[in-house]
């Protein structure tokens, strides 16, 4: 089921929860992701492949379930626009 965009700005939010790793494996994820939070639709579709690309050595609790939503939301939204 596809990712709202509700649900991709709570991931969003997720990242920025893990300010100890802002300096090490968030380091330019988080300007990414505080942009994301003010965009929608095709545009933010494309702020999350920035945001996915930057979190890929990123450890947390909830680091799988965020991955999660934002490709899924990714792959959504390109086959939207395929169509």
């Amino acid at each position: 089921m596809k990712p709202t965009e509700e649900e991709v700005h709570s991931a969003l939010r997720i990242i920025l929860t893990d300010k100890k790793s802002y300096a090490t494996s968030l380091n330019y994820a988080v300007n990414y992701v505080v942009q994301g939070l003010e965009l929608k639709g095709e545009a933010l579709r494309v702020q999350c492949i920035y945001v996915l690309n930057n979190i890929q050595k990123w450890r947390h609790s909830e680091a799988k379930e965020v991955r999660k939503v934002l490709k899924e939301f990714t792959k959504w939204r390109a086959d939207l626009i395929n169509q």
